[in-house]
């Protein structure tokens, strides 16, 4: 007799961005081994036609009253909108990501006899566009639900997003995010890599133009080098800030579109204030671009500096690496390195096998409630 598939339960209210591209491979990754749902909520970054990314045999689920912010009237409807997908769906495992489907996914699941898993993607607490205040209110609840849910196994998707998690919950563990490599290479097939042109440097960044990329931060370091072409790829609330002349942006591309534009650069700046641990940094590298980022979780997690990569503290930083980079019109090896590093280190294979054996233990934990449950 044929075992069943077990079923799990992907809940994510960030449904765009980076989160998308993880959640995304480790759907299609794992769908010949389990029965998925993903219940989602949109973003503005949400592609119009997702559907067609994933497998056929994924099930979705769509939480209407799913909001990025706190609301308290929409969070309310949402919650019951998630305990009544669990109750119908009644799964084994049920795996949130993202800080409001942390939350609000194991307040439904909680009493529940499902084993969970919780990626925050870059804690909520961890965000300096907010107050200190709200940080500190946004930590609290992190600690409050990891309290009252201790058998849910935080998941960093870096060794920094890690060691923040064990201070709310000793039930934590590291997967780091890892790029499909079989699918780069098809995707980038025929694209001829690129010599450094370092006359006429072309630089550029990569995601929604808001707070947490720090687009304030990319606009001063084009403004010192208006000798120079940058492109940001992507959009976002805060595109007014990048007001240097020499700057352009792209919009939403595809996935394929956005490779096409990356290998036509020479450099990529990663000025975040915070990361989980960036998908964008990762296929940057493996296109052997010389990655400068900024000196926060998920970016040092990756970039080891003088390495693989640099790591700038500060716009003085950034600007001394670039002239350094020109006047010597050497990049010290690091490309070479940066793009083995994204093949060993951080390649969608290791980060499948890691996810799976998770979900594994879980059979066990299955199991062993289903015993007491007949005792």
């Amino acid at each position: 007799m044929k075992r069943m598939k077990k079923k799990i339960v992907h809940i994510v209210e960030s449904f765009g961005g980076g989160v998308y591209s993880v959640l995304m491979d480790l759907v299609n990754k794992t769908i010949d081994d389990l029965e998925i749902i993903v219940v989602y909520g949109k973003r503005k970054e949400t592609p119009v036609n997702f559907k067609k990314d994933f497998s056929d045999k994924v099930k979705f689920i769509e939480i209407k009253n799913f909001t990025r912010s706190i609301n308290p009237k929409k969070d309310i409807k949402a919650l019951k909108e998630i305990k009544k997908v669990i109750k119908e769906e009644n799964p084994d495992i049920v795996h949130l990501h993202s800080s409001k489907a942390g939350v609000l996914g194991r307040i439904a699941v909680s009493g529940k006899k499902v084993k969970m898993f919780y990626n925050p993607h870059g804690f909520s607490f961890l965000k300096r566009d907010d107050s200190k205040l709200k940080r500190n209110i946004y930590w609290l609840i992190e600690k409050i639900t990891a309290m009252f849910n201790p058998e849910c196994t935080i998941i960093g998707c870096s060794n920094g997003e890690y060691l923040e998690a064990k201070k709310l919950n000793k039930n934590a563990i590291c997967i780091n995010n890892g790029i499909d490599i079989e699918k780069l290479e098809e995707e980038t097939k025929g694209l001829k890599e690129k010599e450094i042109n370092y006359r006429n440097l072309k630089i550029c960044t990569v995601g929604r133009i808001d707070y947490s990329k720090n687009p304030r931060m990319f606009n001063k370091i084009a403004e010192n080098f208006p000798q120079y072409e940058f492109t940001w790829i992507g959009e976002g609330e805060l595109s007014n800030k990048l007001i240097s002349s020499n700057i352009n942006i792209t919009g939403w591309k595809s996935r394929k579109e956005v490779l096409k534009l990356l290998n036509e650069q020479d450099i990529f700046i990663l000025a975040s204030l915070w990361e989980g641990l960036p998908i964008s940094l990762l296929q940057a590298m493996y296109m052997k671009k010389i990655c400068i980022v900024s000196n926060c979780i998920g970016n040092r997690d990756v970039i080891i500096n003088n390495q693989n990569g640099f790591i700038a503290n500060n716009l003085k930083d950034y600007i001394e690496i670039l002239n350094n980079l020109v006047l010597n019109k050497l990049d010290y090896g690091v490309r070479e390195v940066a793009r083995e590093d994204s093949i060993n280190k951080f390649n969608m294979k290791k980060m499948i096998k890691e996810y799976m054996e998770a979900y594994e233990s879980s059979t066990e934990y299955r199991m062993n409630i289903m015993k007491e449950e007949r005792v």
